[in-house]
């Protein structure tokens, strides 16, 4: 009989539903997790459909993973049983080449194994699934520790919306007293909200909603710069030390340009076609990079900043069978900010 119970979908029209499969036994330096609280990406939905039209099925989602250790492998001595932890974006890379050395295993040269939907090596033939299920067997070096004063049912989008934006943040020191915007508020958005207020930035929320530009005041932001309002960017123009672009869809970066300082970057962490004239960048020497989640070294890290600053994200709690529902109200944009789901649920 399978070991694991999940919510798979089975192709890329359909609905996800119930779906059972057997996890790989413990190996000498795995770690097997009972998973509590699962976080809903909009790479989730992305993998679900085939929208990067290399999706697998049956697919079970899910790489924001909080559980506790059920059992560990022989060689497995920096975790016990019934410790609190995470599971991101990874699960495996080579740990060999140049990559990996830096400690960026998300740029692993020969692969990197995602948390789902690719080849599992210690299954041949098979996929690796993800975090909408009870369990979970992972390598201890992927494997997170995680505090137990954070809100736990809370903490799982750090495990890719938290890292997606604090590597940015930290990689171009982000600091006290700096003026950074935040382009866009959703699950990452408001997550580089809190995130730059902790490192002591002073920070602007840049949006065309000035609703959620009231939200965004709420999460910490200092001020609001409606991107709509040609007034309000002009009197902005050269006044960033770092810009933070979250927004998901298409759009056009060349306004976002003259916002920043000279020599100064603006950081995309959305992946989508974007727009800019080599002007913007010439004039004033200014810089456009992408930034992918961060490797596990920070990944800690960005854990324990969060605990000791008591950040979490803003999550709204949602039972396993409830899934589709959170997957219509995401790419409708209705869910401050992200979405967890109870596991327990599943399990019941």
């Amino acid at each position: 009989m399978p070991n694991t119970k999940a919510y798979a979908a089975y192709d890329n029209n359909s609905e996800l539903k119930p779906y059972e499969f057997d996890r790989r036994n413990v190996g000498a330096n795995d770690i097997k997790i009972d998973i509590e609280f699962c976080g809903v990406c909009h790479s989730d939905i992305h993998n679900a459909h085939n929208d990067w039209g290399r999706s697998s099925y049956p697919t079970v989602p899910g790489h924001e993973i909080i559980g506790r250790v059920q059992e560990i492998g022989a060689n497995v001595d920096k975790f016990s049983i019934g410790d609190l932890v995470g599971v991101g974006c990874m699960v495996d890379s080579c740990r060999s080449c140049a990559s990996c050395d830096d400690n960026m295993e998300q740029f692993c040269e020969n692969g990197v194994t995602m948390t789902y939907g690719s080849e599992d090596k210690h299954l041949p033939g098979k996929i690796t699934q993800g975090g909408y299920s009870t369990q979970v067997v992972v390598d201890k070096y992927f494997v997170l520790k995680v505090a137990e004063t954070l809100d736990i049912k809370a903490v799982a989008p750090l495990l890719c919306a938290g890292i997606t934006t604090y590597s940015p943040l930290k990689h171009w020191q982000v600091s006290p007293g700096q003026r950074v915007g935040i382009i866009g508020l959703g699950g990452l958005g408001h997550m580089g909200v809190k995130l730059a207020k902790a490192m002591g930035a002073h920070v602007v929320m840049i949006t065309t909603s000035p609703a959620k530009g009231e939200d965004a005041k709420m999460l910490g932001a200092d001020e609001v710069l409606l991107s709509s309002d040609k007034a309000q960017m002009t009197a902005s123009t050269g006044s960033f030390d770092f810009l933070l672009n979250t927004i998901p869809v298409a759009h056009d970066l060349n306004p976002y340009m003259g916002l920043l300082k000279n020599e100064k970057t603006m950081v995309l962490v959305g992946a989508t076609p974007v727009d800019i004239h080599s002007m913007n960048l010439i004039v004033g020497r200014k810089n456009i990079a992408g930034s992918l989640i961060g490797g596990i070294k920070e990944t800690q890290e960005m854990l324990d900043f969060c605990a000791e600053h008591n950040i979490v994200p803003n999550v709204e709690m949602i039972n396993m069978q409830d899934i589709n529902e959170a997957y219509t109200r995401i790419m409708s944009g209705d869910v401050k900010y992200r979405f967890v789901i109870d596991i327990k649920s599943l399990k019941q």
